[in-house]
């Protein structure tokens, strides 16, 4: 394998995606046409496709293609605990909430068992689409305790749930634990969510306390794979009398 010829096709891919000459969503050449062009070998031109894929400018799709991913992703922050509503008015995009659910419910095992209550105790559930520049692509399940928020006015799950635990109930909010896995999309994913082709969805599951540590919450934000990055800064904490 010739790594200056799939580098110089790496390269060049990536330049056309970043300057915007090759835009979401185009499909690119398959790998035999690649390496028509290239005068190199469709294992050279694996390569550097999976380079392409692993650096977030493609996305393959099995029996379809490579297809070109959106470079400016939205930015989610994974440490700190912010509102989607936080998070849109930073964003300067057309954003659009639709309310599918918000009703006292019997909890299910799963969600019983993350929220360590017994199952079929009531919880208050909130099914929300974020669709941001016509397109649904965020998928949130919030789960409640009733004895911590009693009710939930549709007006606050329009907008912002936190803007009325916090301005209305007077709500503590403290610190949340998280976990992000890629999973396989539902049935009530591709109901709920335009998905296209995709597969898989990103998924964030949050787990949040009030100060005095009672969790009262479980979040379960669905993202569409192409359209998200999770971003995080980390200092590596200094040993002292130990510099690095």
């Amino acid at each position: 394998m010739n790594k200056n010829i799939y580098s110089h096709i790496y390269n060049d891919y990536s330049a056309r995606i970043q300057s915007g000459q090759l835009q979401a969503g185009k499909k690119i050449p398959s790998e035999s046409q690649l390496a028509a062009a290239y005068s190199t070998s469709r294992e050279t031109v694996r390569k550097a496709l999976q380079m392409l894929s692993e650096n977030g400018y493609i996305h393959k799709i099995k029996g379809k293609g490579s297809f070109v991913l959106d470079t400016q992703r939205l930015n989610f922050p994974v440490s700190g605990l912010i509102s989607f509503k936080e998070v849109a008015d930073q964003l300067g995009r057309s954003i659009r909430t639709i309310v599918y659910e918000n009703s006292l419910v019997p909890c299910s095992s799963s969600v019983s068992q993350r929220l360590l209550i017994r199952e079929n105790e009531p919880v208050w559930k909130v099914v929300r689409a974020r669709e941001i520049e016509g397109e649904k692509i965020i998928l949130d399940k919030d789960y409640f305790l009733p004895s911590v928020v009693p009710s939930i006015p549709a007006a606050a799950a329009e907008d912002s749930i936190y803007e009325y635990l916090e301005g209305q109930l007077h709500l503590r909010i403290s610190y949340a634990k998280k976990e992000i896995s890629v999973e396989e999309v539902t049935s009530e994913d591709r109901l709920l969510l335009d998905l296209h082709d995709y597969q898989h969805i990103v998924v964030v599951r949050n787990y949040v306390h009030l100060v005095d540590t009672q969790l009262f919450q479980y979040t379960e934000s669905r993202h569409r794979l192409d359209k998200f990055q999770f971003v995080d800064f980390a200092r590596r904490a200094q040993i002292e009398g130990n510099p690095l």
